[in-house]
């Protein structure tokens, strides 16, 4: 079974930039004795359940091989916000009193855009994101907003508190939704580069085993899926788990109809003239 260790917990100890791109506002904090991270609190506007989707699908991706920042749980106190003069962002801390998540802050990145960076992301590799955020249904990895990094010469994924999004209603989520394709991937940033989208079916499928799906699903803080601060879907944190793993384990099943879409929106693509948009700055 796949390593169920929990997370890094921290406790903020500085707030030291905003970063505005977004609706989220996220920041980067510095923590106690624990560097610096990118924090994105439980009390923007998304809630409690993009927090949720940040956690699960990016330590999906790190099960499965994919570049993603080092994650961890940043907890706010009270007092954090009493130094903030900043109206908007002290009001945002003092929603996020407790847990929070945070992304280790890669010093020095910047924004990926496939004609300046296209070198550092490998056909095979390519395959999988795309293969990865379709899963997901991330629709957040298009040449408008890539949320990708290029960091000491690698690619790394950010942002995935879009993804999972039939969570937002899960009354509605039934077995035919839950094998639904995702059309979305046609804008996909990798897609033109990506190579051989059957081969990362066969390649992740192998990786994301219930085993591994189950131990990420443990590895996130109970008060983010059930309780006061939580969406109020479950009564119980474990019960939120069964959700998402019946959900995820629905997905996988084949025939895996995201997977197809993905394979087919990459003939597309390749039979088209490349972008010239700008990656978002």
């Amino acid at each position: 079974m796949h390593d169920a260790t929990p997370l890094p917990r921290l406790a903020a100890d500085r707030y030291v930039q905003p970063l505005r791109e977004g609706g989220s506002l996220p920041a980067v904090v510095e923590t106690e004795g624990g560097g610096l991270w990118v924090v994105k609190f439980r009390g923007a506007g998304q809630g409690v359940k993009t927090l949720v989707a940040e956690l699960l699908v990016g330590m999906l991706a790190q099960a499965a091989g994919l570049p993603v920042p080092e994650l961890a749980i940043v907890d706010v106190d009270p007092a954090f916000a009493r130094g903030e003069r900043d109206l908007e962002i002290q009001e945002l801390l003092r929603k996020s009193h407790g847990p929070n998540v945070g992304l280790r802050y890669l010093d020095g990145a910047f924004n990926f855009e496939p004609a300046a960076a296209g070198e550092f992301v490998d056909p095979a590799l390519a395959a999988r994101v795309v293969w990865f955020d379709a899963f997901v249904t991330n629709p957040d990895r298009t040449h408008r907003n890539p949320n990708l990094l290029v960091w000491q010469r690698r690619p790394w994924l950010i942002d995935h508190g879009a993804a999972l999004y039939a969570h937002h209603d899960w009354a509605s989520v039934n077995d035919a939704r839950a094998r639904a394709g995702f059309p979305l991937v046609r804008q996909h940033v990798l897609l033109a580069i990506a190579g051989d989208i059957a081969e990362a079916d066969a390649q992740m499928t192998a990786m994301l085993t219930p085993d591994v799906v189950h131990a990420m699903l443990a590895r996130i803080p109970d008060e983010l899926l059930a309780g006061p601060l939580a969406s109020g879907d479950f009564a119980a944190a474990d019960e939120a788990r069964a959700r998402y793993a019946s959900y995820l384990a629905t997905r996988l099943e084949s025939p895996r109809t995201f997977a197809s879409d993905a394979a087919g929106a990459r003939e597309q693509a390749m039979r088209e003239p490349p972008r010239r948009l700008s990656a978002r700055r």
